[in-house]
């Protein structure tokens, strides 16, 4: 499945950045291939906020739909 797919309090892993563009971003904001972090919320038409520890990141849903991840736990 990819990002834009998950849903508020999945835990999930960055599986494949197929677009470099897109994971050169990602990488800047912490997000790499292997990564686990807790899906916090879904703002409807909006970002996806992705939670790392103490660090909260916001993905638009373009982006998003570019990161295939897998829901794990």
């Amino acid at each position: 499945m990819t990002l834009d797919e998950a849903k508020r309090g999945d835990q999930i892993e960055i599986i494949y950045i197929k677009d470099a563009l897109v994971r050169s971003q990602a990488i800047r904001l912490g997000i790499s291939e292997g990564s686990r972090m807790l899906c916090t919320e879904i703002v409807p038409h909006g970002p996806i906020v992705l939670k790392n520890r103490k660090q909260e990141v916001a993905i638009g849903q373009k982006i998003a739909h570019k990161i295939k991840v897998e829901r794990v736990g």
